[in-house]
């Protein structure tokens, strides 16, 4: 059976903490698909279709890696998907109390669904998509923060 891993998230943007996530996790699984949550109710900050295109190019379009949107419930995307996994970083204490009562929620719901946890490095550990979108909408340069891209003026605004 392969082994498949979701990552959940709204990437926005996806940043080098992100990235050390999905590339650390990817000896564990045969396949990790980077879904992007969709939320009506949320303000992006940038259009999805760039984000899928940030996605791909950090890792090369590699066949185990797959970016997708959804919406609704996680657990109802992972049995679509055929996903026995839910892949999440944790920075801090407060990550982890958060997630851990999320991983819980999806465990009653789906039994035979589990979270896998991997820690941030402590480089990464700092780092956050919302400080990453400040420094951005401030005219800083985030170009630490985020996964080297093709085009060098794209997180500019």
């Amino acid at each position: 059976m392969e082994r498949i891993a979701i990552f959940p998230g709204s990437f926005d943007p996806f940043t080098v903490g992100h990235k050390s996530i999905v590339t650390r996790a990817l000896p564990l699984f045969d396949k990790i698909v980077i879904a992007i949550g969709y939320n009506s109710e949320k303000k992006q900050f940038f259009p999805i279709e760039k984000r899928i295109q940030w996605i791909k190019e950090s890792f090369n379009n590699d066949p185990r890696i797959e970016v997708e949107i959804y919406g609704g419930l996680t657990v109802e995307y992972c049995k679509a998907k055929g996903a026995q996994f839910i892949l999440r970083g944790l920075r801090t204490a407060a990550d982890f109390e958060y997630e851990r009562a999320i991983a819980q929620i999806n465990k009653k719901m789906e039994y035979d669904l589990e979270s896998i946890f991997l820690l941030t490095t402590p480089e990464h550990t700092m780092i956050t998509s919302t400080i990453v979108r400040d420094i951005i909408r401030h005219g800083g340069d985030a170009s630490q923060f985020v996964p080297e891209v093709q085009d060098p003026d794209a997180y500019k605004l």
